[in-house]
This record gives C-alpha cells, sequence and structure tokens, in this order.
C-alpha cells in the first residue's frame, strides 16, 4: 500500500504543466517557407521547429549539448536474463571514466560533454519477479536525483542507460502501461541483444503476475516494476520540461520513463524526441502513441547513448541551417 505522499511533489508538477507556446515553432516554419520554398528542407525544418517549441527560442541554438547514461542494477538478474554478469555495469562506468569506452569516442567526435551517473551499483532494485523494485520513497528520490541531470547551461540533453537486466524491466514498464506479455517483448529484447529469451520471458511474466492489480497508477508501475536508471530518466525529462531543454531519448529505459510521464500528463514529454526510430512492430505503436517522433531514420533500441550522440549532430544541422538561411540572389 502507498502512502500517497513521496509521489505528491511529482504529481502536482505534472498536473501544473500547460502547453508549450507553438509561436517559436511557427516563426521556424514561416522562415523556411519564405527562403527555402518547395520543402527543400521538410525533415530539418520539422527538428529545428521542434527544437525551437522546446527551448522556447527563435532561432533555436545547440551550443552545449550534454548525454546523461545513468547505471543501475537489478536484483532480476540473478534469473540470467542476461548474457552479461551483473558486475558489467559497474565495469562498464569505470571503463568510462577511464574514457576507452566507444561512447567516449563519440561524444569526442561530435562534442557532445558526457555525464555518467552511478544509481547505487552495490543495491540492486528487488527482484520484481517476486517483490517490488523499490519502495515509493526510494522511487521519488531517485526521480529527485534525476532531475540534477538538467541544469540550465545545457541547450540539449540526451538521456540513456546502460544495464543488466534493466531493457527486462523497462519491457515490465511498458507492458503494464500499454500490454503485452513476455512473449510479446521478449523478441525485441533478444533481438537488441539485451535478453536471453526463455528466462526473461519468465520474468515478464511472473512479474506482471505479482504485481497485478496495483499497476493502474503510472507511478505505482514504475516503483513496483521499473529500475533506478528508469526513474532518474523520467526526473530528467520532468525538469528539462520545466527549464525548455530538448530532450533526445537514448534506449528503452528512456522510452519507459517517457511512457510514465505521459500517462499522467502527455504535455510533459512534448520536448523529446527519440534518438532513432523504432523497429516496426511493438514498440513502434508504444512510441507512436506518445507522439515522440525519431531524430534518426535508423533504429537502434539499446541504449548506452551513441544513437543519440548521432542524433545530436543531426539537431546541430537543423539548428545552423536554420539560423543561416539567407535569400538567394536573383540571378540576372
Amino acid at each position: 500500500m502507498t502512502t500517497g505522499l513521496p509521489f505528491d511533489d511529482f504529481r502536482n508538477l505534472l498536473r501544473g504543466l500547460a502547453r508549450a507556446d507553438e509561436g517559436p515553432a511557427d516563426a521556424v516554419r514561416a522562415r523556411l517557407d519564405e527562403l527555402a520554398p518547395a520543402g527543400s528542407l521538410r525533415a530539418l525544418g520539422e527538428i529545428a521547429a521542434w527544437l525551437a517549441r522546446a527551448s522556447q527560442s527563435m532561432p533555436p541554438v545547440v551550443s552545449r549539448p550534454q548525454l546523461a547514461l545513468f547505471a543501475g542494477t537489478h536484483g532480476l538478474a540473478r534469473h540470467d536474463v542476461s548474457a552479461r554478469a551483473p558486475s558489467w555495469t559497474a565495469a562498464m562506468v569505470e571503463h568510462c571514466a577511464a574514457g576507452g569506452a566507444a561512447i567516449n569516442q563519440a561524444c569526442l567526435a561530435d562534442d557532445v560533454a558526457l555525464k555518467v551517473f552511478d544509481l547505487a551499483l552495490d543495491l540492486p532494485t528487488g527482484d520484481i519477479s517476486r517483490d517490488a523494485a523499490f519502495d515509493e520513497r526510494g522511487c521519488a528520490a531517485t526521480m529527485a536525483f534525476g532531475m540534477e541531470a538538467a541544469s540550465a547551461e545545457t541547450s540539449l540533453l540526451v538521456l540513456g542507460d546502460f544495464s543488466v537486466g534493466g531493457a527486462v524491466a523497462a519491457a515490465c514498464v511498458l507492458a503494464a502501461l500499454q500490454g503485452g506479455s513476455g512473449r510479446d517483448w521478449v523478441p525485441l529484447l533478444v533481438q537488441a541483444g539485451e535478453a536471453r529469451t526463455e528466462p526473461a520471458r519468465a520474468v515478464i511474466d511472473a512479474a506482471l503476475a505479482h504485481h497485478a492489480g496495483h499497476l493502474r497508477d503510472p507511478l505505482e508501475a514504475l516503483r513496483r516494476l521499473g529500475g533506478r536508471e528508469i526513474a532518474a530518466i523520467a526526473g530528467a525529462i520532468v525538469s528539462a520540461r520545466v527549464q525548455n531543454i530538448p530532450v533526445i531519448l537514448d534506449g528503452l529505459a528512456a522510452v519507459a520513463a517517457a511512457a510514465v510521464l505521459h500517462a499522467l500528463n502527455a504535455e510533459a514529454v512534448t520536448h523529446c524526441r527519440l534518438a532513432a526510430s523504432a523497429p516496426d512492430g511493438l514498440l513502434a505503436g508504444v512510441v507512436g502513441r506518445l507522439a515522440i517522433e525519431p531524430v534518426l531514420a535508423a533504429g537502434n533500441l539499446p541504449g548506452g547513448g551513441i544513437a543519440g550522440t548521432l542524433a545530436v549532430g543531426t539537431v546541430r544541422t537543423a539548428a545552423l541551417c536554420l539560423s543561416g538561411l539567407r535569400p538567394m540572389p536573383v540571378p540576372a
């Protein structure tokens, strides 16, 4: 039974979100109609319009992009849902800190600041197949911690994660909110290299059955089935929305966090874009219901930030194209 108290601040904050002013986006479209007729910059133009609306600025600028990666550990990992050992997450945090991971190189190439958040790696969440991931107070505190990832100096925020078992937890949250069972979600996870078929299917079905009757409230679904990385990303999304910081979502945990917020108020995720388009099928349907458009066409389901970092380059290009457009001289 929940107390109703720890989540109250978030409920009130989400309830009070107003629709963003469409003026900056309209200004982008008007400028493009004038200087780039016939839809010659349609795709980049829509990204620029989203950036202007999300940041409430015209022209929009991408000057200080940041990637925030949240690392968490899961009690469900004991069921061997992943080919990776549970110790992989802590090792990956150290690898990033040493600058040796692929994401370090991608961030250097695209001039993106990288922050990796260690979410109590020595304290795995509860085994969701038989217990709640964490209590309401712990979930709310993790969401509050995630809010710190969105700082006023950031002009574009990419949110992602890495963990062992995190994709399975994210699938559980999405199944609770959007429907489906282990049989429906596991092929997506296996295709992405994030799960082993039978153990993951068993955990998802057991978790949904164990918590049945308690999942109608999106925040309750998050705290029972999710993980610290999902909760922290949810907090970061909310904070960014309040501060008019555009957000790029990378990976299944980020989509699950957005789905939780969308279920409470659709306005909570209007400043978000997906890093890359979701594969056809169940996840594409979820993303469609969230009305979150992708930046890149190529799908890349796993988190880890690579797709999000590549998407920053496209968003930056869209902003520069808009700001640099000038009337073309009339040929003599």
